[in-house]
């Protein structure tokens, strides 16, 4: 017998992964944080000694290391909403973006800024709908 995971992951199509723990990531809010570097991935499983990767839409775990005096040095979750490595879309096109971005989020998963610069991708509006209220452009 198999069973079936509940819940949206099991809904989900999978985006080509563009970002692993490790990678520096701009960050496209206005939260006060510039650059955060990934540092978890909450719900991965994977092989023994398999670096986590994450994709457009996913919930990461981010260490800020560019931005005010406040925001240095935190630990908090983002969302990844832009990547470089082209992803394919169920109707067969492939969307890349020209830079991987983030957007950081409360743990209730409210952004923490009131705008996002630049556009997003659809797939991360879609799973996260209060962040698609304030972007400014969804592609």
């Amino acid at each position: 017998m198999v069973k079936k995971k509940a819940g949206a992951a099991m809904s989900r199509r999978r985006v080509n992964a563009g970002l692993q723990v490790g990678s520096y990531v701009r960050v496209a809010d206005n939260s006060g944080a510039k650059e955060v570097m990934i540092i978890g991935v909450p719900g991965y499983k994977g092989r023994l000694r398999r670096i986590p990767f994450a994709g457009v839409g996913d919930l990461v775990i981010v260490s800020v290391k560019k931005g005010t005096p406040e925001m240095r040095r935190q630990i908090m979750p983002a969302v990844i909403v832009r990547q470089k490595r082209p992803f394919r879309r169920p109707d067969g096109t492939w969307v890349a973006f020209e830079d991987n971005a983030v957007v950081i989020i409360t743990p209730e998963g409210n952004p923490k800024g009131s705008e996002i610069r630049g556009p997003i991708a659809k797939e991360a509006a879609e799973r996260w709908p209060r962040i698609a209220n304030i972007a400014s452009i969804v592609v």
